[in-house]
């Protein structure tokens, strides 16, 4: 049995170079996260190259930092995590390189963990942190609000730690939704759903970059999108129905390889291209292009340019047509979202929703979810905005059941870009 429960872990999947010190799964000492993204503002989007030069750079100070902020040495850690896929292959190198050089200098077993298994466990270890500020306080953050009558909700909703959960994760690079049920203190992961094209994080991005908006895209949205009208443009998404020419095999687009399409249900499949393209359509039949390249250049680009653009400074630039088209898309995106989890959530007779990834961030999703799972009088929980977004706590948390099973890393550990879970 592990002794100290400590685990540090590396995350280097894409443009962000991330360590962390968590304790058995529950206890955050420490997290540490050097973003790339003034790298690659300037081309709207992840360079690999760039990421694996940054990732070089930035790998052994946010080691260094982690260890210093849990003020732990690595003599008193019990094992080393790593994210192993999938991702950018150079960019996940670089973390798996200096991880398996740590773990062999130092004695210490290396846990090889899935990008997406991090995300789910984002969710886990913010709940498992809230029980643990909360013990001995007689209050618990799943129990349900006050009724109209002032009286607590009875504790039937307090997550068990044998109760299976549906989960979205939903970010920059996927849209996946899985059932996951613990057992054995570890985690099974079964594929219901994902993306047939871009996920929905990328389509945030793409359309922001279209209107002259910065990188990341998705902050940008969603903070401009309040101020338009959801309503004005009626973005819909079509029903995905099966390609008979593909006899059941996955179509060859980069984000639908996990599993062939015969083996999921249609209703929950993502395609968020249609809608980028719609936008397009829209910029295009508007003549919006020249007030996106306006928009870009005051903002970013020009010599008048702030060096820090702040929402004051996009909304001045941004007509209400723009606005409208921004509140429209988030709406159409969120709805799309939606409609899709809670249909497998009741196909699954799951009571218990994670949603997790840096697109589960976005205010009105999480307002939205919020509220319809309310009114279905379901569970629904998210990780904190820093857990959102790709950190190396989530890594450690999801390494920590891996640990006590001692389910360890091959030491021909390699970086797989194309990691699946849950086929």
């Amino acid at each position: 049995m592990p002794g100290s429960g400590l685990i540090l872990a590396i995350e280097s999947s894409c443009d962000e170079t991330a360590a962390a010190v968590v304790q058995r799964g529950a206890r955050t000492l420490s997290s540490v996260v050097a973003s790339q993204i003034a790298t690659h503002a300037r081309y709207g989007g992840v360079v690999p190259e760039l990421a694996s030069r940054e990732h070089l750079r930035a790998i052994v100070p946010v080691v260094r930092a982690a260890l210093a902020q849990a003020n732990v040495t690595l003599a008193d850690l019990d094992a080393i995590a790593v994210t192993s896929g999938p991702g950018l292959a150079g960019a996940l190198l670089v973390g798996i390189t200096y991880a398996k050089a740590l773990a062999f200098a130092n004695g210490l077993p290396l846990i090889a963990v899935n990008h997406l298994e991090g995300h789910i466990h984002a969710v886990l270890l913010h709940e498992r942190e809230e029980q643990e500020a909360l013990k001995g306080t007689g209050f618990s953050p799943y129990i349900q609000p006050p009724n109209e009558e002032g009286a607590l909700a009875p504790e039937g909703n307090l997550p068990s730690a044998n109760e299976p959960a549906h989960a979205l994760v939903v970010s920059g690079g996927h849209t996946h939704l899985y059932l996951c049920r613990p057992a054995h203190n570890a985690w099974s992961y079964s594929l219901v759903g994902r993306t047939l094209d871009d996920a929905a994080g990328e389509a945030f991005d793409k359309v922001a970059k279209l209107l002259g908006l910065g990188y990341p895209g998705g902050p940008w949205i969603d903070a401009l999108a309040p101020h338009g009208n959801p309503k004005a443009i009626p973005f819909a998404f079509s029903q995905i129905k099966p390609k008979l020419h593909l006899a059941g095999k996955p179509p060859r687009t980069k984000a639908a390889r996990t599993a062939p399409i015969a083996n999921l249900d249609p209703r929950f499949l993502f395609s968020f291209s249609g809608i980028k393209t719609a936008v397009l359509r829209y910029v295009e039949l508007h003549n919006l292009r020249p007030q996106a390249e306006s928009r870009r250049e005051a903002l970013f680009t020009g010599p008048d340019a702030p060096a820090r653009p702040t929402v004051e400074d996009a909304l001045a630039q941004c007509d209400p047509q723009t606005l409208d088209l921004i509140a429209s898309f988030q709406h159409a995106v969120v709805g799309d979202l939606m409609k899709k989890t809670f249909a497998a959530a009741e196909s699954l007779a799951a009571r218990r929703i994670l949603i997790t990834g840096g697109v589960a961030a976005n205010r009105e999703l999480r307002a939205r979810f919020t509220a319809e799972a309310a009114r279905r009088n379901l569970r629904v929980a998210f990780p904190t905005l820093a857990l959102s977004t790709d950190n190396a706590a989530m890594i450690a948390a999801a390494a920590w059941p891996r640990l006590q099973a001692g389910s360890f890393a091959p030491s021909d550990l390699s970086a797989d870009p194309s990691l699946a879970l849950g086929r």
